[in-house]
Parts: structure tokens; C-alpha cells; sequence
């Protein structure tokens, strides 16, 4: 599949799956993960297989994992996540963004462990509009989903999640939206909702928590950050191009 028809698959599964890349104003955040953990560190390294590969890796830093054990789990959700976000002539994707990594970090916290909910039984099934009813972790279904993207890759397609083309993805990614696959303790639409919320948190929350890379989430949507005052410029009647800062900047 040439790269054209890539970003094009891309960006239609963003749209069905209802994901304008205007639907967070401003660079704000939907809100649930933001807080458990924070990661300022980047060392700046340039990742295996981002020069001359088919596929980009799974940031453009190398990084330690804080929850994942295993490379291969979490390549199959920095692929995912680039396709929920894909990278294209606005900006970097997920992968880019490094929200696998702020993904990471956040299933290893108290956001993954649930740790700040209510979670004893009785466990009903519920409707979606009472929230969370599991009794698993958020880092539960991560794992459990992970492993049935790849169940799908192989009973589907004979191949591994990260060896499939785009619109492979999308079709298994669809799937679990759709809430075709079948997972124990959660419903996969529920898993999705999970990993597609993740994703844009990662992209648009501030740095320190260990995505939006070099803000440019906030680039690409104009979004000024955490500056000190806009006294200089609040009679301006144009729009006033700022440079973002994120909260662990000098300003």
C-alpha cells in the first residue's frame, strides 16, 4: 500500500470512528488519566528502524517502560494509537506525539490500578450511561486487549497486528468499536472508548506527563499553554501567535 493510500485509510478511520481533530477546543483534555504520573525525561535518542523502515517506531526517543514488560505488546499500541492519530501535513501522529509512552506510564499509576475508585462487587453489566462497571483495572483490559489484537491479526490475516497495512488495522480496530470481539469482564466498545480517550489525552496533555512532545499537539492547534499573562495582548483584535509552554517550563 503506497503512503498516500496509508494517511488516507488513517484519516478515514479517524472520522468513522468520531474523531474530528477538532473535537478537543483548544487542546483541552477529556479528562481521567491526567495526574497519576509525570515523565520529563527524553534522552533524545534516535529510536531502531525510524530512518528507512516501512513502519515508524513506537516514538522518536527511546524510553523505559514503567508497565509494559513486553516491546511487542506495547509496538501493537503504539500502532493502534497511530491509527486512532494519525500523522499527516498538520503533524506528528500518536507515535510522534510519544502517547504510547504517556500511555505506558499511565496504566503503571493510580489511573491503571484504579486506585482512587470504588471497585468491590456486586459487578453487574450495566448501561453505558452508569460508567464504569468492570471489575477489571484499566491496565487489565489494556493487556487483555492488546493480546486479542493480536488473536484477530492472526486468526484474520495469518500475520502479527504490527505486520498488517492500514486498513488491516482499522478493520480489527473497527471491530472492537463495534463491539464484535468478545472480552472477558469488559465489553470491547467499552475497551475502545478506553484506548481512543487515551490517546488524545496523551496528545494534548501537557508535557511533563510524558506525551505531546515537543507540544506539538498544541502547535498544530494554536493552543498557547501555560503562559504567565496575556496582558500584552488581550486588546489585540488579530489572532496572536504564541509560542506554547508547557507547566515545567522556566517561563
Amino acid at each position: 500500500m503506497a503512503e498516500k493510500d496509508k494517511n488516507f485509510s488513517r484519516r478515514d478511520f479517524l472520522k468513522t470512528s468520531g474523531i474530528a481533530t477538532g473535537a478537543l477546543i483548544g487542546g483541552g483534555i477529556i479528562g481521567g488519566l491526567i495526574g497519576a504520573n509525570t515523565n520529563t525525561k527524553d534522552t533524545g535518542t534516535d529510536a531502531p528502524g525510524t530512518s528507512g523502515g516501512t513502519k515508524e517506531s513506537s516514538s522518536s526517543s527511546v524510553r523505559g517502560l514503567t508497565f509494559f514488560k513486553s516491546m511487542a505488546e506495547f509496538e501493537v499500541l503504539s500502532q493502534a494509537t497511530e491509527r486512532i492519530f494519525p500523522e499527516d501535513d498538520l503533524g506528528p501522529g500518536a507515535i510522534g506525539l510519544s502517547v504510547p509512552y504517556f500511555i505506558d506510564g499511565q496504566l503503571a499509576g493510580s489511573y491503571g490500578e484504579n486506585s482512587k475508585e470504588y471497585m468491590q462487587g456486586p459487578f453487574f453489566e450495566g448501561e453505558p450511561t452508569q460508567g464504569y462497571q468492570s471489575r477489571l483495572k484499566r491496565n487489565e483490559m489494556f493487556q487483555q486487549g492488546i493480546q486479542l489484537m493480536q488473536q484477530e491479526a492472526q486468526s484474520r490475516f495469518d500475520t502479527k497486528f504490527v505486520d498488517l497495512n492500514g486498513e488491516q488495522m482499522d478493520e480489527i480496530l473497527t471491530a472492537f468499536q463495534d463491539n464484535e470481539i468478545k472480552m472477558r469482564g469488559v465489553e470491547s466498545q467499552f475497551f475502545f472508548r478506553l484506548l481512543r480517550q487515551a490517546t488524545l489525552e496523551g496528545a494534548y496533555a501537557d508535557p511533563i506527563y510524558g506525551g505531546n512532545t515537543n507540544m506539538d499537539g498544541w502547535r498544530m492547534k494554536g493552543f498557547p499553554g501555560h503562559q504567565l499573562a496575556y496582558i500584552n495582548d488581550i486588546e489585540s483584535e488579530d489572532f496572536v501567535e504564541m509560542d506554547p509552554k508547557s507547566i515545567g517550563m522556566e517561563h
